[in-house]
């Protein structure tokens, strides 16, 4: 690796919380040098050319509920730093017939078109949007920590012990919402009912109502470029194009942050890793993967619900049941026809996105892990079936399989963009049973990838907890730096 003087610190892998341990370790005044394996940081929160030339398409994450919540990027001040479109819907369930469940911001508007089961939405999901900073905090740590907050934390688990048990329907009398709390709980990829589904499904909504749903204008790369200009401002170094296969390769440093999964440290580490570590490291599990597609349209998705339209997220697959039979089918090891599938058209709020009138469409659906089978036409005939004329309007389409996720990111294993399993047991030994599971028996060696908590998402948390973590252990540091803009 170029560069032979000692630093403070070394980051390996350049996604949101490699680049949030990186930027809060400059921000104390130490020395700090990412490596990226790729020609681009970034990780998931790319955003590329992937259909036809003048299509801005984000590699992985589109809209970022987290944006505006976690610990991270509000100590950051990330919505003052770049600009975001801000839908007044944050995610919409298309159903047959033209009907749908539409979670506007304004969670009374929401119950309002929920008919029967406004009363009962609003019971469910008031109490924690109006906490959502509260609810961000809590579930942004290690589950071993002190839960702070310590109503809105029992509010939060006797719900998501109600819609993760099979009384989940008991508060329901009509289809819609559930839907949409089934929708928004299948980001989990995990089957359902399952209280970590319904934690997912808790955690995501109430940022819906109570913070909103953002993108950013000119996709994921801008979250990226805010914290690689801050970065280098305050010092650090990046290098791209520097794949790192043993640490060994690195240079000295007092402080190593992995954005790595388990696997990646033991391979990286070899027998550097006490026995004890490696076998919970072994013991990791990944979970089913993402099949993702994406197409460049002549004109924006014909959504039969014309408030569908309106939407920054679609969830696509039908009622409650039909969600919870798709992702069981994963468990079997088989692919769903009716699958679940994410939808967002960013371009309808970053016209940039694409060339005038024209559109970016991003998707994915869950498949068995290491799955190899192109998704194209199935998620065209589930997009269809509450779109008709879809099909018509596409210019160009760019697919990757379970398999091709892991090969262009490798902290997505068998195409598990979650990297590992979002269960509970896995979200309380995230990947070992500790208040600081950041920080690894090796001298000077931390994970911060969503291996560690608070788990998948793009909120630069498991970063920010591992350089504190560092920052208290290596340079004798309690808290973390301002990360206010300069």
């Amino acid at each position: 690796m170029a560069g032979s003087s000692e630093l403070d610190v070394v980051v390996v892998g350049s996604g949101p919380n490699g680049m949030a341990a990186a930027v809060t370790m400059a921000r104390a005044g130490l020395s700090v040098r990412v490596y990226e394996r790729s020609a681009t940081i970034g990780g998931g929160s790319r955003t590329l050319e992937l259909t036809l030339p003048g299509y801005l398409h984000d590699v992985c994450s589109a809209v970022h509920p987290m944006a505006y919540a976690s610990g991270f990027f509000r100590r950051f001040k990330l919505a003052d730093r770049i600009p975001f479109a801000l839908p007044d819907i944050s995610y919409a369930h298309p159903l047959d017939g033209g009907r749908a469940g539409i979670a506007y911001l304004d969670i009374d508007r929401t119950a309002a078109s929920l008919g029967a089961d406004g009363d009962a939405w609003r019971n469910l999901m008031g109490p924690l949007s109006r906490n959502a900073d509260k609810v961000a905090h809590f579930t942004g740590s290690s589950m071993l920590q002190p839960p702070p907050h310590l109503l809105t934390f029992a509010r939060f688990g006797l719900r998501a012990l109600e819609q993760g048990s099979p009384a989940w329907n008991v508060r329901w009398s009509e289809d819609a919402a559930p839907a949409m709390l089934t929708g928004v709980a299948a980001h989990a990829i995990r089957p359902m009912p399952s209280v970590s589904t319904a934690a997912a499904a808790l955690m995501l909504g109430a940022y819906a109502h109570g913070r909103g749903w953002p993108i950013p204008i000119g996709g994921s790369q801008a979250i990226i470029g805010a914290m690689e200009e801050d970065l280098l401002a305050h010092g650090g170094q990046i290098e791209t194009n520097a794949e790192v296969t043993s640490l060994a390769e690195l240079p000295p440093a007092r402080a190593v942050i992995l954005d790595v999964t388990p696997r990646a440290l033991l391979r990286l580490a070899g027998d550097a890793v006490p026995s004890r570590y490696a076998r919970a490291m072994r013991q990791f599990r990944y979970g089913n993967g993402a099949a993702k597609v994406d197409f460049a349209l002549s004109g924006p998705v014909p959504w039969t619900n014309p408030e569908v339209r309106r939407a920054g997220t679609v969830h696509v697959g039908g009622t409650r049941a039909e969600i919870a039979a798709a992702e069981a089918e994963l468990t079997r090891g088989r692919h769903s026809d009716r699958p679940y599938v994410l939808v967002s058209q960013p371009s309808a709020f970053d016209p940039g996105r694409a060339p005038d009138g024209h559109h970016v469409l991003w998707t994915y659906t869950h498949v068995p892990h290491h799955s190899t089978v192109d998704q194209t036409e199935t998620i065209i005939r589930q997009i269809e079936r509450f779109a008709p004329g879809f099909r018509d309007l596409i210019l160009a389409s760019s697919s990757r399989t379970a398999l091709q996720e892991e090969q262009d990111n490798a902290n997505y294993i068998g195409g598990d963009i979650a990297s590992g399993t979002a269960s509970l047991l896995q979200l309380v030994r995230r990947p070992v049973l500790s208040p600081d599971p950041w920080r690894t028996p090796m001298k000077g060696v931390y994970l911060c990838s969503a291996s560690t908590p608070p788990g998948p998402g793009v909120h630069g948390s498991a970063g920010w907890h591992a350089a504190a973590s560092a920052l208290r252990h290596e340079f004798g540091r309690k808290g973390t730096p301002d990360l206010n803009p300069v």
